[in-house]
């Protein structure tokens, strides 16, 4: 079961990736939706969330390729379902026109930082690195805040990226030493 948490997590983690290179592969002939990661990384995350509590906790480099596969899929996956959730909100049932893409920009680089710093505060059992990194980021866009559809772009943005890392990583904590992770009491002898 820790193989097949670590291939989809691996899976989870590879599947932009993969999305982004089959149309330069392809030469063109074949275009990926944009959402289309997202459609194999969550299914592949469920299925590693399945395995992950039907082991038993692990040590060594089951539990390095854990840490790195959690931190992996958590900053390259996050990007498609963050665009996937701006989509969906910019759809205007009223008929009214869509707002433009937005006005955040250089969103994509500080998301994939935002959950590389929040899966890693997870995985090193400290929160409040959550809450600095969440602090720096509104300080940082706090001036851009002001302009149309910013803030509600900030904040899907911030709670998509931040629930997929957290969601990630819990998965990669199910299968952990929990000796590591600050549950299940003390070393035994």
């Amino acid at each position: 079961m820790v193989v097949l948490a670590l291939i989809a997590l691996a899976v989870a983690a590879a599947a932009p990736a993969v999305a982004a290179a089959l149309g330069p592969l392809s030469r063109g002939r074949l275009e990926v939706p944009e959402w289309a990661s997202s459609v194999v990384a969550l299914p592949a995350l469920g299925v590693a969330a399945l395995a992950s509590t039907r082991t038993s906790p692990v040590t060594g480099f089951a539990l390095g390729a854990t840490l790195v596969l959690c931190v992996l899929a958590a900053a390259t996956a996050g990007a498609p379902l963050v665009l996937a959730t701006f989509k969906i909100a910019r759809r205007q049932p009223d008929g009214s026109p869509a707002p433009d893409a937005g006005p955040l920009r250089g969103g994509r680089v500080i998301g994939i930082l935002e959950r590389l710093a929040v899966a890693a505060s997870i995985l090193a059992t400290w929160p409040e690195g959550i809450a600095i990194v969440l602090a720096v980021k509104g300080l940082a866009r706090y001036p851009e805040l002001r302009e149309p559809h910013a803030s509600e772009q900030f904040i899907m943005g911030t709670f998509v990226s931040v629930l997929w890392a957290i969601a990630v990583c819990g998965t990669g904590r199910g299968g952990g030493d929990q000796r590591y992770f600050g549950r299940g009491g003390s070393k035994k002898k």
